[in-house]
This record gives C-alpha cells, sequence and structure tokens, in this order.
C-alpha cells in the first residue's frame, strides 16, 4: 500500500529550495530539530475547555493579507516542533517487549504503577544488584492476544482516572504496521505505554476558477481531545481489522456526509510521523494522508455529532490560519503543510538567517 511509508519527493535544484520541500518539513518532524517556540497547546494534552476562538475570529485572521508573511515559514516550524516535544526525556523511558518484540515505551514512573498487576506485567530489572527498570513485558502465562487484551484492558480500567479520556476504542500492538498483531490496547492508554498509533487524515479540497479551496471542520464543543479547534474534512484512528482504504471510506461517511462514490476516488499521498514526550506518555503517531478533491457544489453534513461546522477557505487563507494561530488542532498543521507544499503553494525566499543552521544540523544527525 503506498501509504506505508513516507512520501518521497524529488530533490530541488537549489539548497534553498530543499530546505522548504515537504520531504524536509517531514525530516524534521521525525528528527526533531530543537527549534524554539512559544505554542501552549500540546499534542498529547489536550486543553481542558473548548477553544474560545469562532469562526469569526478564525476568517478575519485568514482573510488578513496586509501582514506580508506569506514566505515566512517559521510558522510552519513552529508548528513541527509542537508535535515534537520532550526528546531530552527518552531516558526515563524503558522498552515494553512482547514476544521479544519492543512495541512500546513506558515512563519508569509509570512502570510503578503496574507493579501491583504482577499477573499482566513482567518487571525487569538490572542484573547489577541495582533497581533500575530494564525493561518491561507481559506476564508469560498470558499466551494468546485475546487472553492479553482482556488483561491489560483490566488494568486500564483499574488505574481509574490516571489514563483520562477512556474511549472503549481499540488498537492493535504490532511491532511495526502491518506486522501481527500481539493484542490491542485502549486508544487512550497507548501513549502512556508508547504504543505506535496509526491514523487517516484527508484533505477535502474544491476547485473553482482555477482557485483551490479547502474544506474545514470545527470540532464540536463536547469532543474529548481539543474541543472547539479547526480540523480536517475527516480524519480518525486507525482501529484493529479494517484497512486505511475503508477507514477512510468509513471517516468520510460518518464526519462528512461523503458517499462512496466519491470518497472511494481519495488519493493516498503518503505519511507523516511524529513523536511527543510530556509526563508519562511517549506519543508515537504516523498519520496516512490522503487528497480527495470534491464535486465544487459539494456541502459537507457530519453525521456522527462530533464536528460542529464546515467552512470552506482559500488555501493560502488556511495557510494564513496556521502560521499566525494555533487554532487548528496541533497534527493536522503537519499534513496541511505537507499539502501546501505539494501543491505548489510556498516557494522560498532567503529570509530565516536560522535555516541554513537548521539545515547543517540535519546534515550532521
Amino acid at each position: 500500500m503506498a501509504a506505508t511509508a513516507a512520501s518521497s519527493f524529488s530533490a530541488a535544484a537549489a539548497a534553498a529550495a530543499r530546505r522548504s520541500s515537504p520531504s524536509h518539513l517531514r525530516l524534521l518532524a521525525r528528527r526533531h530539530l530543537p527549534f524554539s517556540s512559544t505554542v501552549s497547546f500540546s499534542a498529547a494534552a489536550p486543553p481542558a475547555a473548548a477553544a474560545s476562538f469562532g469562526w469569526e475570529d478564525a476568517l478575519r485572521v485568514a482573510a488578513d493579507d496586509r501582514r506580508g508573511d506569506e514566505s515566512d515559514l517559521s510558522g510552519y516550524f513552529r508548528k513541527v516542533d509542537t508535535c515534537n516535544r520532550g526528546m531530552d526525556k527518552k531516558g526515563e523511558f524503558v522498552e515494553f517487549m512482547v514476544e521479544d518484540q519492543v512495541v512500546g515505551y513506558i515512563h519508569q514512573g509509570f512502570v510503578e504503577h503496574l507493579r501491583d498487576f504482577h499477573d499482566v506485567f513482567t518487571i525487569a530489572s538490572g542484573s547489577n544488584g541495582n533497581n533500575n527498570v530494564e525493561h518491561v513485558t507481559l506476564h508469560s502465562s498470558l499466551r494468546t492476544p485475546d487472553e492479553r487484551t482482556n488483561a491489560v484492558g483490566s488494568v486500564i480500567r483499574s488505574l481509574g482516572d490516571l489514563i483520562p479520556g477512556i474511549r472503549n476504542e481499540l488498537f492493535p500492538i504490532t511491532s511495526s504496521y502491518g506486522m501481527p498483531v500481539y493484542f490491542s490496547l485502549e486508544r487512550a492508554a497507548a501513549p502512556f505505554f508508547g504504543i505506535k498509533a496509526y491514523g487517516v487524515h484527508m484533505n477535502g479540497y474544491v476547485e473553482k476558477e482555477s482557485q483551490k479551496f479547502l474544506w474545514i471542520a470545527k470540532r464540536s464543543d463536547t469532543k474529548q481531545t481539543f474541543p472547539g479547534m479547526l480540523d480536517h474534512l475527516v480524519a480518525g484512528g486507525l482501529p484493529y481489522g479494517i484497512s486505511c482504504e475503508e477507514n477512510v471510506i468509513k471517516e468520510c461517511e460518518e464526519e462528512a456526509g461523503i458517499p462512496r462514490s466519491i470518497s472511494s476516488n481519495a488519493t493516498s499521498v503518503g505519511a507523516i510521523s511524529y513523536m511527543d514526550i510530556e509526563g508519562f506518555r511517549y506519543k508515537r503517531d504516523v498519520l496516512f494522508c490522503y487528497d480527495l478533491k470534491l464535486p465544487p457544489d459539494f456541502v459537507p453534513n457530519n453525521e456522527d455529532g462530533e464536528v460542529d461546522s464546515f467552512r470552506l477557505i482559500p488555501v493560502p487563507h488556511a495557510a494564513n490560519i496556521i502560521r499566525r494561530t494555533h487554532f487548528f488542532k496541533p497534527n493536522c498543521n503537519l499534513v496541511i503543510i505537507d499539502f501546501l507544499f505539494r501543491h505548489g503553494y510556498h516557494v522560498y525566499k532567503p529570509r530565516l538567517p536560522w535555516l541554513p543552521k537548521a539545515a547543517a544540523k540535519l546534515e550532521e544527525r
């Protein structure tokens, strides 16, 4: 499947063009260059209350063409940085292993909450006489995926508020995408076990009079995560037992009322990955990205109550919102930035003196 690896792009002739290419942005998302950021929202910890802005605020920012910042990429790099924090904390995590394969990473502090469940987890300590945890695995008596799923699920329920936002949605646990499933884990618990989670994100766009527009959703104020923030037309986690293509089609129907006759034309355009550490959570996400060109007269209609409303916005206006605000759900920024570069909306102009240094750091790695 085309979406099982990050998209590759042809190298640009000029070094400046390479620095602004989609592949470079993806490398930044994976390699976590330490750009400074003043962003307050977290990809791992959503705000407690619904966002305080409305469409009027977003559209006012979007349509403001007086700032002259169209070629300033710093706003985009800050959004990449938002989703890639805490890499200096990786040493606080230990490997979570199943059948001798590393499937995740658990914070040493969170391991202490698992010690009482000695019939579910086996905690291996160092052999040099100290009590340092080397890794965590599942008890050897748990041999089948169903046994492991039930046992770990019972632990998750017992931990209560330590793992907020339980959704009763299971994610498959594998060593890598497409490999055998060892067991399934509650989606909200995935970051606490450092599990790599997968999702689909789709940019729905239309063309009118040679101009492209993006359909943007505003999340419901009652959503458990990032309530009231801006989002893609369609996005969702990839649960167990469904392909990316079928998940896109399902989410299209539920979130935007897009019939299969249209959604089946969605095009896989690659994948974006990021890692974010905050507290006990090690969020490792892979987003399979899709584009869908919609009929000019199409109007989305939410079916599952997770979307408050939709707006059709010129693509440059969506870019303005990303550069200038924190209105979008953080990981949506990455997917739309990728869309902007793939569709030719930005040509680098040398206005950022720190970009050569960033490129040099990347080369060193």
